[in-house]
């Protein structure tokens, strides 16, 4: 795994750079392991690459989207196909907004999953800033898997990726847990600067999101955004990405998003 400053990018399986690179920015854990429930399909028409966010890294939202930008343009210099799709998803629907918002001449299309940019509006939600530092090791690891009904429909995942989410929210310390819930707090972006972004969007809400109010913070994001749309999943919830009807190449699919037999090559 090679990283630039606060970020960096997890070993692709295959390289296809004839094809349309896919950035993936992921939730809290910054792992950007959780997604290979969906990445053999997505693997069909992207060039795939996951983010994964320094477990040391306590760095601000400008500094992780401008280091997440310099990462993109780097993996460009070595690239035949220019496009960039960018999908964020939760804590990486915040970045990813910040990321195209510092750099839209470089993202193609955004793809912004249960973006957790409604956090702040959640007082209550924030008080795990404080409070997780100073909890010990092993009741910060059992609050972790509380939390687990209110991020996924359990009946809706593999027992495999079930396993993983929950190891995946016991592997951070409870200091970079604060720093990010820190981050999430503080998150805003004003109107106007969604108003002029003219990126094209898709915003993708779990009608049962237990965690956040998604649907509602989608049809906020596209009354702002000029281009954008919304499709919400009935029945998923928070991490609807790791439920196995879920199937985010098809949504691109459905939406109009991709066009599978018209990879073009820039």
């Amino acid at each position: 795994m090679n990283f630039a400053k606060s970020v960096g990018f997890i070993e692709p399986k295959e390289i296809n750079r004839d094809a349309p690179l896919l950035v993936y920015l992921p939730g809290m854990d910054g792992t950007g392991e959780l997604l290979q429930t969906q990445a053999d399909k997505l693997a069909s028409y992207f060039d795939l690459r996951c983010v994964s966010i320094r477990i040391d890294s306590y760095s601000n939202w400008q500094t992780l989207a401008q280091d997440t930008v310099e990462l993109i343009k780097t993996e460009l210099t070595y690239r035949t196909n220019q496009k960039v799709y960018l999908c964020g998803e939760s804590f990486g629907g915040c970045l990813a907004l910040k990321t195209a918002l510092a750099a839209p001449l470089l993202i193609e299309k955004l793809i912004l999953v249960n973006p957790a940019s409604s956090f702040n509006q959640f007082p209550i939600l924030g008080l795990g800033v404080d409070i997780t530092p100073w909890l010990p090791a092993w009741l910060h690891r059992y609050s972790a898997a509380g939390l687990l009904p209110f991020l996924a429909k359990l009946n809706r995942i593999n027992d495999c990726d079930r396993i993983k989410l929950v190891e995946s929210m016991k592997s951070l310390p409870p200091q970079v847990v604060s720093w990010r819930l820190s981050l999430l707090r503080d998150f805003k972006v004003a109107d106007d600067q969604l108003r002029n972004l003219k990126t094209p969007t898709l915003v993708i809400a779990g009608g049962e999101d237990s965690l956040l109010p998604s649907v509602e913070e989608a049809d906020k994001l596209i009354s702002l955004l000029p281009h954008a749309k919304k499709t919400v999943l009935p029945q998923s919830g928070h991490a609807c990405l790791l439920e196995t009807s879920v199937d985010l190449y098809d949504i691109l699919v459905t939406e109009n998003f991709i066009q599978p037999n018209k990879i073009l090559v820039c």
